[in-house]
């Protein structure tokens, strides 16, 4: 189906192409008086034929249906042109309809292919218990109640819950938290998670369609279909725009028994200039905002853009780097803070978990000499264990550190609760079986996110929220530093999309800006979703009607500026080109002012008008 869709807009395009050189040869033949007189007619009544057959099968298909559009309009004045022999004004009158039509459909939505990118994140197979060994089997035959091994390094198959081992998991394709999580036994896994360090036995409670990532893949879909199109511009002005013209021309016959002037009359109506005053502003928009990296994919995501008051920002990814970054080293024992991070990078050297990839940094970029420590073990889910010089070190969470006898005294206790009220993440250091330090960890907000935030109050948004899967302190945390209305925590793929319905049903107009697999039915469902590229997931991208190819979120209240501009410039193309001048070309053909030639020029200078003021959006900044 999307074969032939794609086979007819090429069709239609060339179409329009072929009638615009016709009617250019016409004129030409028309000018230069060539012999024989009719030949430059003969050009021209082909290109009505190709523009204009359209048209009136339109306009006879809507009036089977009782629906008035604009092809009616359009038809007439294409059949009283001929009947009168104005050839060439038919030509040109069908091909500006023609061309509205194809330019329209050029910034209509693109074809989506988010649901393969979704599925490619469960594995095609699962190694099962059966008969006491293991089996490598298709993904298909695989049911509740089985038992499911996942080592390291793969990604889980089923939702389930652990029975044996321990591991850290990356649950970012559905939480959308960059910190991996510590699963043990009783915990629960998604499918389409990334198993980090550990192997993990599965007691299998979803597959399919039925586990999480099964209907984040449904929820997209549904939001996708469910999706109302918008109706054109011109069929919404057609129900009262076409009788008011049809009986306009009516009177001047009846009054004056004047064909040509009555055929004028309907030529100036035709409502070419309305049918362009949002396509080709449509287009100079999208086009300005493809030099942007904004990528918009139909036309009434742009419109829809125009008029939200409620913007709904995922945290990780899209406030944050996405990464986390140890933010504080505290000492607390006298220690030097430089020596703390040495020696606990020197012990998290060879470890695969993030965190220890952030303290590793940290001291990369403290200049600090990171040696491979004498001997390493890691724990999985909880922390790293390593001799170096003669000092045994110990770095982990709090779990470990207990695990180990080793005392938190009150200072400490009170230095983790202060930064995980922060939001952040706590590492423990101990050397030689004694708490030196606390590493602090977070996820860093983007340098550009305070003052997007104010460009989009300044912009008229009335409301900005913040949903994450982080816990509660790390979302009220950022909330208040980018000074958001409000905010919603450890929040999963339905929660985020139910979250947008809320606002959808209190009557807001609701964009929503994410990066993650976790965000996508939201991003489909949302009145505008906004995917962010650089840092984003095809899913995310894919769902989104709005991309951005970067991840700098000062082009958020770029895009509505743009979108706020285009609305302005939709409406000025509407009132004074649409309206204004053609109800003086109006005025002055029904007083016989006018020739059905002239006509036809006066109402192109209209339609050129809207053209060159849509074009002053392509140099908007």
């Amino acid at each position: 189906m999307n074969r032939i869709k794609q086979l007819f807009r090429l069709k239609e395009f060339y179409l329009t192409i072929i009638t615009g050189i016709l009617i250019l040869v016409a004129w030409i033949l028309e000018q230069a008086q060539i012999e024989p007189a009719y030949l430059h007619q003969i050009f021209a009544l082909i290109a009505v034929a190709l523009a204009g057959g359209p048209i009136i099968f339109g306009a006879i298909r809507g009036l089977l249906k009782r629906q008035i559009n604009v092809d009616e309009l359009v038809s007439i004045a294409i059949i009283a042109s001929l009947y009168l022999g104005e050839y060439l004004a038919a030509a040109i009158v069908a091909f500006i309809m023609a061309l509205g039509s194809l330019l329209e459909e050029f910034t209509a939505e693109r074809a989506r292919h988010a649901i393969s990118a979704l599925i490619s994140l469960s594995p095609k197979t699962a190694s099962v218990r059966k008969d006491g060994e293991f089996i490598v089997v298709p993904i298909e035959q695989v049911q509740i109640g089985d038992t499911v091994l996942v080592k390291p390094g793969e990604n889980i198959p089923v939702d389930g819950e652990v029975i044996d081992g321990q591991s850290s998991v990356n649950q970012a394709s559905i939480t959308g938290e960059s910190i991996p999580a510590d699963k043990f036994v009783g915990h629960h896994v998604f499918a389409g998670t990334l198993n980090l360090s550990g192997a993990l036995l599965l007691h299998t409670t979803k597959v399919g369609s039925e586990t999480t990532l099964g209907k984040i893949i449904h929820l997209v879909e549904e939001a996708e279909e469910n999706r109302a199109p918008i109706m054109r511009l011109a069929d919404r002005w057609a129900k009262w725009f076409t009788p008011a013209i049809l009986l306009l021309a009516t009177l001047v016959y009846l009054l004056t028994f004047d064909l040509v002037r009555t055929a004028t009359v309907l030529i100036v109506a035709c409502p070419c200039a309305l049918i362009l005053a949002t396509p080709t502003a449509i287009v100079a928009a999208i086009g300005n905002a493809a030099k942007k990296g904004i990528i918009i994919k139909g036309g009434r995501y742009l419109e829809q853009a125009s008029e939200v008051d409620n913007v709904i920002f995922d945290k990780t990814g899209t406030l944050t780097l996405g990464k986390p970054i140890v933010s504080d080293v505290l000492s607390l024992k006298g220690e030097p803070p430089s020596r703390i991070l040495r020696l606990s990078a020197i012990a998290e050297k060879f470890s695969e978990h993030p965190l220890a990839h952030a303290v590793v940094q940290k001291a990369l970029e403290g200049n600090l000499d990171i040696p491979d420590p004498e001997r390493f073990l890691n724990i999985p889910g909880r922390g790293v264990e390593a001799d170096f010089n003669g000092t045994r070190v110990l770095v982990g969470n709090k779990s470990f550190i207990a695990e180990r006898n080793i005392p938190l005294e009150t200072e400490a206790e009170q230095a983790i609760e202060d930064f995980e009220s922060a939001g952040k993440t706590t590492l423990l250091a101990v050397l030689n079986d004694e708490l030196a330090g606390i590493l602090a960890v977070t996820d860093v907000i983007k340098d550009t996110v305070p003052n997007s935030v104010e460009q989009l109050r300044e912009i008229g948004i009335k409301h900005i929220s913040v949903f994450t899967g982080d816990n509660p302190q790390a979302a009220a945390e950022i909330s208040q530093r980018i000074q958001a209305d409000d905010y919603f925590a450890q929040m999963l793929p339905e929660a985020k999309l139910e979250g947008v319905k809320r606002l959808q049903a209190q009557g807001k107009k609701v964009a929503i800006v994410g990066d993650g697999v976790n965000d996508a039915p939201a991003l489909a469902a949302a009145d505008v979703g906004i995917a962010m590229g650089g840092a984003g997931t095809d899913v995310a991208i894919e769902a989104a009607p709005i991309c951005l190819m970067t991840d700098d979120i000062e082009k958020i209240p770029a895009l509505f500026r743009l979108s706020r501009k285009s609305k302005r410039v939709i409406l000025q193309n509407i009132i004074f080109f649409a309206i204004i001048f053609n109800a003086a070309a109006l005025i002055a053909s029904s007083l016989g002012e006018l020739s059905p030639i002239t006509g036809a020029l006066v109402h192109n200078i209209g339609s050129v008008s809207v053209v060159l003021n849509s074009a002053r959006l392509i140099r908007y900044n």
